[in-house]
């Protein structure tokens, strides 16, 4: 089998890399290396069986190259991470959007099977959930510029479920709720590899707004592992499905269990978003997926608890 990983130096997609070498997989990865990095594929450089390509997919000379050859496509690239979107959103659609459509409507003509990456972001700002894949999405203004991530990640899963329909690309959409696991970064604004990095570091920890906001931590592992089971599963073709964990936790918990993991002196502050990020910013009191469809399509079922992705976390940074 041979599969094409785009974002393939990224965290998640170098941890997938790994994942389908380790399952005897010859892996084409393109990244431009914007957010990703090549020490993410550090341990599978060696491999024969990867071949890493460090260029953009808007290159439609490229992605004409490598999809030919490629049993399947894990389409992962795109622009992560809150603060990057409220610094680069014309970066941020045209990558999302015109990056997808590059990838789809050439694995169309190839008949390649697709899994399109999405994010909870599409979710919106409503304070309801658990979120299930069908459920309405409430978004901001347009003048608010995190919502532009949102929005094109709802694009690119209108666009994989167009694609299936009207083309008959076998595509599925995987739907992210805040993976985490070693080689995070937290420059982007990930809030678990700040808040270690800062703990490690002395502190203080900082927590944006009231810390009262709730979300669900899913350990990468699992996501990679329902990533690939998606991609085998021909029920799932046509369909988005939540990948995560549904254990929620409010951010301020979340400070003070990483404080008391690593130092129980360090001092927890809050930042007002506004400082943090943008005047006007807008998050979300709630964020925690439904996994039923998941777990009755390819039995997936979180394996780790969020304190034990924490320990796993800590020890990785420590080193």
């Amino acid at each position: 089998m041979r599969s094409l990983v785009t974002g393939g130096a990224g965290f998640i997609g170098s941890h997938l890399v790994e994942a389908l070498l380790e399952r005897g997989d010859e892996v084409m990865v393109v990244d431009n290396l914007s957010t990703g990095r090549r020490e993410n594929l550090e341990a599978a450089a060696e491999n024969p069986r990867l071949a890493f390509h460090e260029d953009t997919i808007m290159n439609e000379g490229l992605l004409r190259e490598l999809i030919p050859g490629a049993d399947r496509i894990f389409h992962l690239a795109a622009a992560v991470g809150v603060m990057l979107i409220v610094e680069r959103p014309v970066h941020t659609i045209e990558t999302n959007i015109h990056g997808t459509e590059l990838v789809l409507r050439i694995a169309a003509e190839h008949g390649a099977p697709v899994l399109v990456a999405s994010s909870s972001e599409v979710c919106g700002k409503g304070d309801g959930g658990p979120y299930r894949e069908d459920d309405d999405m409430v978004l901001g203004p347009t003048s608010r510029s995190r919502w532009s991530y949102a929005a094109s990640k709802a694009v690119d899963e209108f666009l994989a479920l167009a694609y299936h329909k009207e083309r008959g690309l076998p595509a599925v959409v995987a739907r992210f709720f805040n993976t985490i696991g070693p080689r995070q970064v937290g420059r982007y604004g990930m809030v678990v590899p700040r808040f270690v990095s800062q703990a490690l570091s002395g502190g203080p920890i900082t927590v944006y707004g009231d810390g009262t906001q709730t979300r669900s931590f899913g350990w990468v592992g699992d996501v990679v592992r329902g990533a690939i089971a998606l991609m085998e599963e021909p029920e799932a073709r046509g369909r988005v499905f939540n990948l995560g964990s549904d254990e929620e936790v409010s951010i301020r918990e979340l400070a003070e269990r990483i404080r008391a993991k690593t130092d129980p002196g360090v001092e927890i502050v809050h930042v007002p978003y506004e400082e943090a990020y943008e005047a006007g910013f807008e998050d979300l009191g709630r964020r925690v997926p439904d996994l039923s469809r998941a777990r009755e399509t390819i039995g997936y079922r979180p394996t780790l608890t969020l304190d034990e992705i924490l320990d796993r976390i800590i020890e990785a940074a420590a080193r």
